[in-house]
């Protein structure tokens, strides 16, 4: 855990928020600023700080989860389709040094505002 880290705060308690999901190595949790309803971020428990530090063995978790939460958003008519989004270092746009992957909720002929 890093002691400056929002989503290690979040995961510990610390900061309290609505999970969507929670997991082994993992938990789901709302955008605070969503580019579409719906939109959520999947978090790794443990802080890594990229794509690239987190152990290759917790890939079939976190596909079960985009699985998962792909298909709860497509069933509550949020989406007829969602966009993955992970940003790595800060030149690509990642804000929060934590992993995080950005499911966004797509629907066919609906504008959204651009912002991951």
């Amino acid at each position: 855990m890093e002691e400056d880290c929002i989503f290690c705060k979040i995961f510990s308690g610390e900061i309290s928020t609505e999970k969507i999901f929670e997991g082994r190595n993992f938990f789901v949790v709302n955008d605070l600023n969503p580019v579409s309803k719906g939109h959520c971020l999947i978090i790794s428990n443990e802080h890594f700080e990229t794509i690239f530090d987190l152990p290759s063995d917790l890939g079939k978790e976190l596909i079960e989860i985009i699985k998962e939460q792909g298909k709860r958003l497509i069933d509550k008519g949020l989406a007829d389709g969602i966009k993955l989004v992970n940003n790595n270092y800060e030149s690509s746009g990642q804000v929060v040094k934590h992993f995080h992957l950005h499911v966004i909720p797509e629907k066919s002929g609906v504008r959204r505002k651009k912002r991951v």
